[in-house]
């Protein structure tokens, strides 16, 4: 579940970032594209993490 939740919070903060900046339709998709692989590998981490100490 926390991989899914940083997957689709990773994929709007890459949006409003590449927003930000200016970009266009692409610049936002792969901003969001590289954000949501970010945070969604950064949740499995805490994801495999949490499932060790329990």
């Amino acid at each position: 579940m926390i991989v899914i939740a940083g997957f689709l919070l990773g994929a709007a903060l890459g949006w409003v970032r590449a927003g930000r900046r200016g970009g266009n339709s692409f610049d936002k998709w792969q901003y969001a594209i590289v954000h949501a692989i970010i945070f969604a590998l950064i949740g499995l981490f805490v994801t495999l993490i949490i499932g060790r100490m329990g």
